[in-house]
């Protein structure tokens, strides 16, 4: 019976003797006090399978209690060390092809030796206990592909293993500069990180050191552009480890890069060059910041005004001007107009009337209806972000919204495929 029941009914007993208010007041409060021990106890009782849960929630110290603070980096630093030791080094990893080599299985494929299940299994034996993890069937199956004889490619395994050492050694070394110790990464962290990287990298050796500064700061943006569509000011190590801007990064460690693979890598020294480069021509009053006059002159100078408008309404500015990394966001975005971040950058730009989509009145306001049929969208009258990523016509739509050669070209594409067939066949001609 519940404990109020029980009091209300004992109240509700008639008592022949005359008490005082107070003696009242005291056997009320003694059998409210005995009742509602004798119900918490059982409540208690009843949720003892309570205690088997494991702790999961485990408050970090505050700011002031730095003696806790210190023994949580340090004994982080101590589980990486663990981490790190854990892994194969150079000598392991060579030992081990050593022992791939000598059990591979004929015969071979061309140059490419191969291996079944049988000697796979006597291979992981020997290797030690550092590689046991490699050596099951769940690894054996995912690089098995067509061999009539049920082999893998000995190549294929080996450079599986190199991949998931590095995957390791790439997470404790960006997880060292995880101050919150939480999986995820400030922006300062990811500074920190690629200013002390800079060094380790051929391909940098010759940014002039008072350009470190700009440099990390372009490189780290494209990180957070595409990693932080929410804007929070961190990401998490796993989507640094699972995108491939960190192998464009450490590509730089190619002494023999090409000058091609240099043009096209976002964190080479020439493109860093380029788009800081670019800034500083804009800025024509030296101040260090753009207006919206000498964004204007961006690219080939044909963004329209209305475009340029909507940019310095929605972006960071200062004083009605823009700054390096806020440009950077700008360029990142015109120049990958296929991906869905930039897409949002841009979307979030048209949205004029703060919808989340854009409408007869807000492609109006850019341009005229026929957009609509290009995107297909499911609501005829409107046009939502995931309707322009599904139509694979975003970048020409945006295109064709805020660059006045990219609505030039639209609007004059049949004559510019004539005037080429035209080209070509006098060039047949002659």
């Amino acid at each position: 019976m519940d404990w109020k029941e029980i009091l209300r009914r004992r109240l509700a007993t008639p008592n022949t003797e005359k008490k005082s208010e107070q003696e009242l007041k005291d056997e009320e409060m003694d059998l409210f006090t005995k009742y509602y021990s004798e119900w918490k106890g059982d409540r208690k009782n009843t949720n003892e399978f309570y205690k088997t849960i494991p702790r999961f929630y485990y408050r970090l110290p505050a700011e002031d209690e730095v003696l806790l603070q210190k023994l949580r980096e340090e004994s982080r630093a101590v589980f990486l060390q663990r981490k790190s030791r854990e892994l194969l080094d150079n000598e392991e990893l060579q030992n081990l092809w050593f022992l791939l080599d000598k059990h591979q299985t004929p015969p071979m494929i061309g140059e490419e030796a191969m291996i079944n299940y049988e000697n796979f299994l006597k291979v992981g034996e020997k290797a030690g206990p550092k590689c046991k993890q490699f050596f099951t069937a769940k690894v054996f199956a995912k690089l098995l592909h067509t061999d009539s004889y049920g082999r893998i490619s000995i190549m294929q395994f080996f450079n599986y293993v190199m991949r998931k050492v590095w995957l390791h050694q790439t997470r404790i070394g960006l997880s060292l500069y995880d101050v919150a110790g939480q999986g995820y990464l400030r922006e300062s962290d990811l500074e920190n990180y690629i200013l002390e990287l800079i060094p380790t990298l051929p391909q940098l050796d010759g940014l002039e050191k008072s350009f470190y500064s700009f440099y990390v700061c372009t490189a780290v943006r494209k990180f957070f552009f595409f990693l932080d569509p929410l804007r929070t000011g961190k990401i998490k190590i796993q989507d640094i480890l699972a995108c491939s801007f960190l192998d464009d990064l450490l590509e730089l460690r190619d002494e023999e890069l090409s000058k091609e693979s240099q043009e096209t890598n976002w964190f080479s020294a020439p493109s860093a060059l380029r788009v800081y480069g670019q800034y500083l021509n804009l800025d024509k009053d030296h101040n260090g910041m753009l207006s919206k006059e000498e964004l204007s002159r961006y690219g080939t100078a044909t963004m329209t005004n209305v475009f340029l408008d909507r940019v310095f309404q929605e972006c960071l500015t200062y004083d009605g001007e823009m700054d390096y990394k806020t440009y950077l966001d700008f360029v990142l975005a015109l120049e990958n107009r296929k991906e869905p971040a930039a897409l949002q950058y841009i979307f979030k730009l048209l949205d004029i009337e703060n919808k989340g989509y854009l409408n007869v009145f807000s492609l109006n306001y850019f341009f005229r209806d026929e957009i609509f049929d290009m995107v297909k969208p499911k609501d005829p009258l409107k046009i939502s972000l995931q309707d322009l990523i599904n139509s694979n016509q975003g970048d020409t739509v945006t295109t064709i919204l805020i660059d006045l050669n990219g609505f030039w070209t639209y609007e004059n594409r049949e004559a510019l495929v004539a005037n080429d067939n035209e080209n070509s066949a006098d060039l047949d001609d002659t």
